[in-house]
C-alpha cells in the first residue's frame, strides 16, 4: 500500500476510464447505491475524480464501510474498536454533524450490516433506469497483420487477495494482480480486462447495475471503469490507504474507507464534467479502520443493526422510536458519551446478565431530520451477543444477505459459517483449508457463496442448499515455467514451481484438470500430435506422460539414477521421447511404446536447456549452456552429427515450421539463426539493446546502462516462419521479422509497480540508508491482505546468499508459444500466462453504432434494404420471428455478401436457427446455401471455438443428415420416376 493509486475501470470494454492516486492508504472502497458519489460514470472530464466531503471522526484507520439502500445512511467501522452511523439529511447540504457512535467492541470491527430495505425505495431504483447503455462503439476492426496483437486474456494467476463483487447475479468480478478478472458463473467462462492499475489492486466496487466498476489499487489510485465499453473513464488518487470501498444502493453515491476517513463522492454518471468525481462529506469518527451496512424489508425506517467484530463476536442492535415528550426532552438533553467512558448503573444495564443476556446502551443520537424516514427520534440498544467460538481464530471476512436474513463469517483458520439471523442458527460450519479466508459473498439472490483465499490462490463459488461447488478455480502458486499449445491450439497447458500440471480452455479461460503427480517443478511440456496425449519433464526425474481423455498418468519414464530433467521433445510420430538433464548434461531417449530407455547422449558439458525435433525428419537439435547446438540422428543411433559453436551459453533452441532454419539464443543477448542443412550461420540479430529496460531496486546502475543479464531465454517461430517472438529476463516481448532482422514491435507484459524491474528510473526520495523504501517491510502484522510480502519473506529469501529483493518478484519471460492457428501467442510470466489475440471476436461491430435495437429499428433497416443491418439487430434482439424474416428478404445472389458481415458472436445464434429451420422449412436450397456460405466465410472461426458451437453444430448437422435420409429414401424408390420426369423433360 505504498503508491495507492486508483484505477476506475471500464469492465466490458476492459479499459481504464480513469485514475486517481489517494494521499493516504485505502482500507475500504465502495460505490452509493445510486451511484452519483465515486463513480465517475461515462463523462468526459479533464479531472473526473471530484472530492465532495472529507468525514474525519475516526482516530485510527477505516476498515470496513456500507450503504443503506436508499443512499441516507452510511456506516463506518474502524480499528479504534468503534462504529459510526452517519444521516445523510440532503445531497446538497451534505451529512449530519452528530453520528451516532457504537462502543463496546474488543477488537477490530471487520462486518457492520443494516438488515432490511424499503420496498417503495427498491422499486424506484428500477425504474430510474440506471442501466442505460450507449450503444456507440468506439473501435475499429482489428486487421490480421500480426503487429495487431492485443491482449486477450489471463490465465494461470492467482487471486492475491483484495474483495470479489458478483455484478448481475452471474458475474464473479475479482482482483487478479494489477488487473480484473470477470468470470460467468452460468456460461463458465472467464475474461480480463485489458486495463491495469499501477499495482496490486486492494479494493472493487460495482455499481448496483453492473455498469461501472471501481478498483483502488495499493497505491491508492482509483479508476472508474465502463464494464460495458471495457474503458477506464474517470482516475482519482486518494491521500491514504483504502480498506473499504462500496456504492450506495442508487448508485449515486460512493463512500471510501480511506485510512481513518470516510469519504463521500457522487457518482458522476453519464454528466459531461470537468471533474467527475465531487466530494460531498467527510466523516471522521472513526479512532481506527473500519465499514459495512445493510435494510429492512418490512420497514421504511432502519430498525436493525448487524456488528461483526474480529474477536469472533456478532451483535444484534434495534432501533426504538420514542414518542413522548419525556424521552424527547431527555434525549435532548443528554451529551454525547466520550468513547471508552464506562456506563452507570440504571443507564438501561441489566445487572447480573450473562454475554447473551439483553444488555441496553442509551446512545447519543443523530441530528433531527426534516426528512421522512431519518432517524431522528428514538434510540438504539443492544439486543444479544453471540460468539462464533472458534478458538484461536479471528474473522476475516464476512458478508450479509437482506433477503435470507441470513450471515456468512470467514475465519483466519480456513473455516468458514453460514448462519441464519436474528436467532443466531449456525445452517454450515466447514472448513475449505488451514488457511485464512479473505474473502466472503453472497450473490443477489442468496443461494450462492464466494469464498476466496489469497494465500492459495483460490476462488469458491459454492451452493449451500445442494452443497456442490459452481466454481472452484486455483491459479498456479509459484511462477508459470513452460507452456504448450494443443495442435487444434484450443487448449494450453502450462506447468510451474508448484508442481502442478494444468490444462486450460484457451476460448474460455477456464483449467479443466490439474494434474499434480510431479513432486518437484515442472520445467517442460510438449502435446503429442493426436491431441489427446500430453508429456511432462520435471525436476523430480520423470517424464510422465497424461491421458487427456481419462485424466491419468498413464506412462511414466525415468532414467537408471536420479536426473533432473528440464527440457522435452518428441518426434513427428509420437514414438520417440526426448529429455535434457540438467546436472548430468545428458539426453535420454525413451519408447512411447513400451517406456524402455533406448540410448543416453552424451556430448554436451552443461546443462541441456533446449531441445527440438526437426518438422520434416528425424533430426534433434539440442542446445546447451557449454556454447555449443549439436544436431543427433536418434533413429540411426550415430551420435552428434552436426555441431554449432558459439562464444556464449546457448540457452534455447527452435526450428522453424519449414525445417530449414534453425535459431537460437545466446547469454549475449543475440539470436542465431543456421542453415542446418548446409551447417553455416545465415544471420544474427543483436537484441540486447531491445531487451534492456527495466531497473531492479537493488541496481547500482541506470536501466539503459545495466544489460547485464538483459537476454532471451525463450524463442518462438511463427506458423509461416515469417517473424520470430523473443522473451527473457525484461519486461519487454520482442517480435522480429526473420528475413530483414528487424525489430517489428515490442510489447510490455506488465505496468504493475508491486513487481520489480517494471521501471526504467526510480525515485531517489524512496531509498534510505536501510535499502529503498519499498523492500522494507513495515506492514502491520494483522493487515490481513498483505500476504504476498510476507509469504514470500518466509520462503528463506531473507537467508545469506538469497534473493537480494528479498522475494520481491522480478518481472520476466520463461516461456513463449504461437498458437498453431497463428492467430494469438501466450507468454509465461511473472504474473501468470498472458494471452494475445490478433482475433476481433472482441471487437466491437460499428454497424451497431448509434442505432436503437427495436423491432421498428429492424423493419426500417429492411425498406432500406439494408440487409445486414437488419440480421444483426434481429439477432441482438434475440427474437426468432424477427431472425427468419431478415434471413428470408435476403436474395440468394446477396446470401454471400450478407454472411461474410455477420460478426462473430452472433454465429452461435445464427447456427441454431438454421438448424431449426432445416427440419421445417420447405426451402431446402435456400437454407443449404445459407449454411455453406457460413462454414466458407467463418470457417476458421468455427475451428478455433469448435467447443463452444459444438451443441450448435450438431443441432445444425442433425438436421441436415434428417432431411438427407429423407430425401434419399424418397429419390431411391421413384428412382425411374425421376429418370423419366428428366428425360422428358429434356425431350420437350
Amino acid at each position: 500500500m505504498a503508491n495507492r493509486h486508483c484505477q476506475f475501470i471500464n469492465v466490458p470494454r476492459r479499459v481504464v476510464l480513469h485514475r486517481i492516486t489517494f494521499k493516504d492508504t485505502v482500507n475500504a472502497l465502495q460505490f452509493s447505491p445510486d451511484r452519483e458519489y465515486i463513480a465517475p460514470g461515462f463523462r468526459k472530464d479533464v479531472f473526473a475524480f471530484e472530492l465532495v466531503r472529507t468525514l474525519a471522526d475516526c482516530e485510527d484507520m477505516v476498515t470496513t464501510l456500507d450503504w443503506s439502500l436508499d443512499s441516507k445512511y452510511l456506516l463506518v467501522g474502524s480499528k479504534d474498536l468503534t462504529v459510526w452511523f452517519f444521516c445523510v439529511e440532503k445531497l446538497k447540504d451534505g451529512f449530519s454533524n452528530k453520528p451516532h457512535l457504537y462502543l463496546g467492541y474488543r477488537d477490530s470491527v471487520v462486518g457492520f450490516f443494516f438488515v432490511g430495505y424499503d420496498k417503495k425505495t427498491n422499486k424506484m431504483l428500477r425504474e430510474k433506469g440506471i442501466c442505460t447503455r450507449g450503444n456507440g462503439r468506439g473501435k475499429e476492426k482489428m486487421g490480421l497483420s500480426n503487429l495487431l496483437r492485443k491482449f486477450h486474456n489471463l490465465l494461470g494467476a492467482p487471486y492475491r487477495g483484495g474483495n470479489v463483487v458478483i455484478a448481475q447475479n452471474t458475474q464473479l468480478i475479482s482482483p487478479v494482480g494489477n488487473r480484473v478478472s470477470i468470470t460467468d458463473l452460468l456460461k463458465s467462462q472467464t475474461i480480463t480486462l485489458p486495463t491495469q492499475s499501477s499495482s496490486n489492486i486492494r479494493r472493487i466496487a460495482a455499481s448496483p447495475d453492473g455498469t461501472f466498476l471501481l478498483t483502488v489499487d495499493e497505491n491508492r489510485r482509483c479508476q472508474f471503469i465502463n464494464v460495458p465499453r471495457r474503458v477506464v473513464l474517470h482516475r482519482i488518487t486518494f491521500k491514504d490507504t483504502v480498506n473499504a470501498l462500496q456504492f450506495s444502493p442508487d448508485g449515486e453515491y460512493i463512500a471510501v474507507g480511506t485510512g481513518k476517513l470516510v469519504q463521500i463522492w457522487r457518482s458522476p454518471g453519464f454528466r459531461k464534467e470537468v471533474f467527475a468525481f465531487e466530494l460531498v462529506r467527510t466523516l471522521a469518527d472513526c479512532e481506527d479502520t473500519d465499514i459495512e451496512i445493510v435494510y429492512d424489508k418490512k420497514t421504511k425506517k432502519v430498525d436493525k443493526v448487524y456488528t461483526i467484530a474480529r474477536d469472533c463476536f456478532i451483535l444484534s442492535w434495534g432501533y426504538t422510536g420514542s414518542d413522548s415528550e419525556t424521552d424527547r426532552n431527555d434525549m435532548e438533553t443528554s451529551s454525547p458519551p466520550s468513547p471508552g467512558t464506562p456506563e452507570r448503573e440504571g443507564e438501561g444495564n441489566v445487572d447480573g446478565g450473562n454475554e447473551n443476556s439483553v444488555k441496553k446502551r442509551k446512545v447519543f443520537d443523530g441530528k433531527d431530520a426534516e426528512g421522512e424516514g431519518f432517524l431522528h427520534k428514538g434510540k438504539w440498544e443492544r439486543l444479544r451477543k453471540d460468539g462464533f467460538k472458534q478458538s484461536s481464530a479471528k474473522v476475516t471476512a464476512c458478508d450479509y444477505h437482506r433477503g435470507l436474513d441470513m450471515v456468512v463469517v470467514g475465519f483466519s483458520n480456513g473455516v468458514f459459517g453460514l448462519y441464519q439471523m436474528p436467532d443466531f442458527i449456525c445452517l454450515h460450519l466447514l472448513s475449505i483449508s488451514r488457511e485464512k479466508i479473505t474473502t466472503a459473498r453472497f450473490n443477489e439472490v442468496g443461494n450462492w457463496l464466494t469464498f476466496g483465499c489469497a494465500k492459495l490462490g483460490q476462488l469458491l463459488v459454492w451452493e449451500w442448499r445442494s452443497e456442490s461447488y459452481v466454481l472452484k478455480q486455483q491459479g498456479h502458486y509459484f511462477d508459470v515455467n513452460c507452456l504448450c499449445y494443443s495442435p487444434d491450439s484450443q487448449l494450453l497447458a502450462t506447468g510451474a514451481d508448484d508442481n502442478k500440471v494444468k490444462v486450460w480452455t484457451v476460448s474460455s479461460g477456464f483449467c479443466f484438470v490439474t494434474f499434480s503427480e510431479h513432486t518437484n517443478a515442472v520445467t517442460a511440456l510438449h502435446f503429442m500430435a493426436n491431441n489427446h496425449c500430453l508429456l511432462s519433464a520435471s525436476l523430480d526425474g520423470t517424464v510422465r506422460a497424461w491421458d487427456l481423455f481419462r485424466y491419468r498418468n498413464f506412462r511414466t519414464f525415468t532414467a537408471p539414477s536420479s536426473r533432473q530433467f528440464v527440457s522435452l521433445a518428441a518426434d513427428q510420430s509420437g514414438e520417440v521421447i526426448c529429455a535434457g538433464t540438467l546436472d548430468s548434461f545428458e539426453i535420454f531417449v525413451w519408447s512411447m511404446k513400451t517406456g524402455r530407455l533406448l540410448d543416453q547422449l552424451s556430448a554436451h558439458e552443461g546443462p541441456v536447456h533446449g531441445l527440438t525435433f526437426s518438422p520434416t525428419n528425424a533430426v534433434l537439435a539440442s542446445s546447451s549452456w557449454d556454447k555449443t547446438v549439436r544436431l543427433w540422428n536418434v533413429f540411426e543411433g550415430k551420435g552428434a552429427t552436426e555441431t554449432f559453436t558459439h562464444t556464449h551459453d546457448v540457452l534455447t533452441v527452435v526450428y522453424r515450421p519449414d525445417g530449414k532454419q534453425l535459431a537460437c539464443s545466446t547469454l549475449d543477448g543475440q539470436i542465431h539463426f543456421w542453415d542446418p542443412i548446409d551447417g553455416v550461420l545465415v544471420c544474427t540479430i543483436e537484441g540486447r539493446r531491445d531487451i534492456a529496460g527495466g531497473r531492479l531496486m537493488t541496481d547500482r546502475r541506470s536501466a539503459a546502462n545495466s544489460t547485464a543479464g538483459k537476454c532471451f531465454t525463450t524463442l518462438c517461430y511463427s506458423a509461416d516462419g515469417s517473424y520470430i517472438l523473443a522473451g527473457g529476463n525484461s519486461k519487454y516481448l520482442c517480435m522480429y521479422d526473420v528475413a530483414d532482422q528487424v525489430l517489428l514491435r515490442r510489447f510490455q507484459i506488465t505496468h504493475n509497480l508491486s513487481l520489480d524491474g517494471v521501471l526504467d528510473f526510480l525515485n531517489s526520495k524512496r531509498m534510505t540508508d536501510a535499502g529503498p523504501i519499498d523492500l522494507i517491510d513495515d506492514d502491520d502484522s494483522d493487515i490481513e491482505d498483505g500476504v504476498d510480502r510476507q509469504t514470500r519473506a518466509k520462503l528463506g529469501y531473507e537467508l545469506p546468499g538469497s534473493m537480494p529483493n528479498r522475494g520481491r518478484p522480478i518481472i520476466r519471460t520463461k516461456s513463449l508459444r504461437i498458437a498453431p492457428t497463428g492467430r494469438s501467442f501466450a507468454a509465461a510470466t511473472t504474473e501468470g500466462v498472458l494471452l494475445y489475440s490478433i482475433d476481433d471476436s472482441f471487437i466491437f461491430d460499428p454497424s451497431d453504432l448509434d442505432i436503437d435495437v427495436t423491432p421498428e429499428a429492424v423493419d426500417e433497416a429492411l425498406k432500406e434494404d439494408q440487409l445486414n443491418r437488419a440480421l444483426i439487430l434481429s439477432l441482438r434482439l434475440n427474437e426468432d420471428s424477427l431472425i427468419k424474416k431478415c434471413i428470408f428478404s435476403v436474395g440468394p445472389v446477396d446470401i454471400p455478401a450478407v454472411a461474410a458481415s455477420i460478426p462473430h458472436r452472433y454465429l452461435q445464434r445464427l447456427i441454431e436457427v438454421f438448424g431449426d429451420l432445416l427440419e421445417s422449412c420447405p426451402h431446402l436450397e435456400f437454407m443449404l446455401r445459407w449454411c455453406q456460405e457460413l462454414c466458407k466465410v467463418h470457417g476458421n472461426t468455427i475451428h478455433q471455438n469448435s467447443r463452444n458451437l459444438l451443441p450448435a453444430l450438431k443441432s445444425l448437422q442433425k438436421a441436415i443428415t434428417r432431411v438427407h435420409e429423407d430425401l434419399a429414401d424418397t429419390c431411391s424408390s421413384n428412382e425411374y420416376m425421376l429418370r423419366y420426369l428428366c428425360s422428358a423433360s429434356a425431350n420437350k
